[in-house]
């Protein structure tokens, strides 16, 4: 039984301290680009929701935070505020503006503990969610502002965000993508962003299997998460490609499964997906779609949880994000001294081709 690979192995994180306990999170600053002669336009004073918000407020922004509105969690946001950190004490007004390493040690210091806070420590270090925070720019940062805004975002491998629905206290943490969606590899071989099926990808999502359904009750062992995974991810696989031959095509249904730790706090559907067969142990790109032609729209959660996105066109200088949007070069991230290369574990299974 091959395992080429789980969607969150090359999620690079940060280690926050909870209650004598490491908890994994992928800590990213956005630094905004607001500013008189801004995005806003010239002699134009910034005013911008991201800077009023509160603890339990949504926002959205198209490119980048400069037309950043509050939004219902409902509705899709790119960021849900769980508190605000002023950091006047630890950084008077003639402190340098801090470079990206700086911000990161700020997000962790101050927002990791606060957004576990606002979740009532309901957090899946291995599911959709990251901490992060909005920051001001060098002018705001010049002219004294020391306030930062915490919160959590859904985040791709490369750490460009995703759209979420949803308040973070209550939405289903499981890192899971709606079918049709196609995941990206990077040239390390790695699980990339979701992209376009027609490129070359590790993953198409076929289906997601809701564990809680098929295993009520108290964490199931791993080997009963992969009975029901494969009894259903086949069904769910032949309804999806109309019965293709994946063998001869060179693919194989793979599923992912659920850790004690991510149970433990509601954290309970799983994918279904195809791969190509591995290469030396490997994930191998492949391209195109097994999507049965014929088949009638699929119609995905409602509203959908993660989606396939386009490059982010996002200048806000997050160091944690590649700066394109695109999966890095490497399984390391683009900047920063205190990014702890710690490998998500694995928790996927693949059936035999």
């Amino acid at each position: 039984m091959s395992r080429p690979g789980n969607t969150r192995d090359t999620r690079v994180v940060m280690v926050g301290a909870l209650a004598g306990a490491f908890v994994l999170l992928l800590v990213s600053a956005f630094t905004s680009v607001l500013g008189t002669g801004g995005p806003l336009g010239r002699g134009r004073e910034a005013v911008n929701a991201a800077y009023e918000s509160n603890a339990g407020d949504c926002l959205n922004w198209s490119k980048d935070l400069a037309d950043a509105q509050k939004v219902e969690c409902g509705k899709q946001h790119k960021f849900e505020v769980t508190g605000a950190a002023n950091l006047e004490a630890t950084y008077p007004k003639d402190a340098p503006f801090p470079d990206g390493t700086l911000w990161q040690k700020i997000v962790q210091d101050n927002c990791v503990q606060t957004s576990l806070n606002y979740l009532s420590n309901k957090f899946d270090p291995h599911g959709k969610y990251s901490v992060g925070s909005l920051n001001p720019d060098e002018k705001r940062w010049i002219n004294g502002d020391r306030s930062v805004r915490c919160g959590v975002q859904v985040s791709a491998p490369s750490g460009a965000l995703l759209p979420s629905f949803g308040s973070a206290k209550t939405a289903d943490q499981s890192d899971v993508f709606d079918p049709t969606v196609c995941l990206g590899i990077t040239q390390t071989g790695d699980v990339g962003d979701p992209i376009e099926c027609a490129q070359p990808h590790a993953f198409e999502i076929v289906g997601v299997v809701d564990l809680n359904v098929a295993l009520p009750g108290d964490f199931p062992p791993v080997d009963k998460q992969e009975g029901a995974m494969s009894a259903q991810c086949a069904t769910i696989t032949a309804e999806y490609t109309g019965g293709a031959d994946l063998k001869a095509k060179g693919l194989l249904v793979t599923w992912d499964t659920r850790l004690a730790e991510s149970w433990a706090v509601g954290s309970r559907k799983a994918n279904c997906k195809i791969g190509a067969v591995p290469v030396n142990g490997k994930l191998a790109p492949w391209t195109g779609s097994v999507r049965n032609p014929n088949a009638p729209p699929i119609t995905p959660s409602n509203p959908p949880q993660t989606t396939s996105v386009r490059p982010q066109d996002e200048p806000t200088g997050a160091p944690l994000h590649s700066e394109s949007g695109q999966p890095p070069s490497s399984s390391q991230p683009p900047s920063s001294g205190l990014q702890v290369p710690t490998l998500r574990p694995s928790t996927e299974t693949s059936a035999t081709p």
